[in-house]
């Protein structure tokens, strides 16, 4: 492992940027008596982290200023697709919802540490492969790591954002509630926007590990794809899922959990 005197300074301000930033939101949290609109934070966050990387870096090239803009891009997408389900949606997230019902009056306290302060430490881990990138970028000129890792992050934004507009789409018609979305990307995955994802944070780590010294953040995509598949993602959505819609079984014993693979044949009857 390699930790240069840049990247650990720029570490630490872009940690303590997230957690004061975390903090501030948590404040708003209480004024709300919604904690849900921290999701919509999820994706600005890295970009906020990435663009404070970028103008701590000396004399920024091609490749951190390509490493920031996919981080951006992702970000912003995201952010700007939770907030407006956020802000159409019924109210507080039931996951919130019954972490409020649970703590009652430690509430507020519980939720600092649970989820802002929790989300602030995942968030600067999560984007150690972009912060390492763009401040201490391979010195090599563009080439198969850079192709590889812009090809894995392409691959990934398409899933994710094709995912998410087909979900939209399938939701917004009201013959479908209650249903299970089961063509398009969900014919082939059961989460293409979480398998997106993964793809273009293990994108960004093989961009910085142009660098060899970057091997180490390997880290980000791993907590990432962990979290995606075994904690808050698709773990916990099919729990809820599983009870809630009664197709849910048998969509998946005919679809993957995570990887694309083409649509197992469904049992008749």
């Amino acid at each position: 492992m390699t930790f240069t005197k840049e990247l650990i300074t720029a570490g630490g301000f872009a940690f303590l940027l997230t957690l004061a930033i975390m903090l501030c939101l948590w404040v708003i949290s209480l004024r709300l008596k919604d904690v849900s609109f921290i999701d919509a934070w999820w994706g600005p966050g890295f970009a906020v982290i990435a663009l404070f990387a970028l103008i701590y870096a000396a004399g920024p090239g091609f490749r951190p200023a390509l490493v920031a803009a996919c981080v951006c891009l992702w970000g912003i997408r995201l952010g700007l697709h939770l907030f407006t389900r956020w802000k159409n949606g019924p109210g507080e997230d039931a996951r919130y919802a019954a972490m409020r019902r649970k703590a009652g009056g430690r509430f507020a306290l519980r939720s600092l540490y649970m989820v802002f302060i929790l989300q602030a430490v995942i968030m600067w881990v999560v984007s150690l492969p972009a912060q390492a990138g763009i401040v201490q970028p391979a010195l090599m000129p563009f080439g198969a790591w850079d192709i590889a890792g812009l090809a894995l992050f392409a691959t990934g934004f398409l899933f994710e954002t094709i995912g998410d507009a087909q979900l939209r789409r399938f939701k917004a018609d009201p013959a479908n509630h209650g249903k299970v979305l089961a063509t398009g990307l969900w014919a082939w995955t059961r989460h293409p926007n979480y398998f997106g994802d993964a793809c273009m944070w293990w994108g960004i780590f093989v961009m910085a590990a142009a660098n060899p010294d970057n091997l180490w953040t390997i880290i980000g995509p791993v907590v990432m794809t962990w979290f995606l598949v075994s904690v808050s993602g698709k773990a916990l959505l099919e729990h809820g899922l599983k009870k809630s819609k009664p197709g849910y079984a048998e969509y998946i014993a005919s679809t993957s959990g995570f990887f694309p693979l083409p649509p197992r044949r469904r049992k008749p009857g």
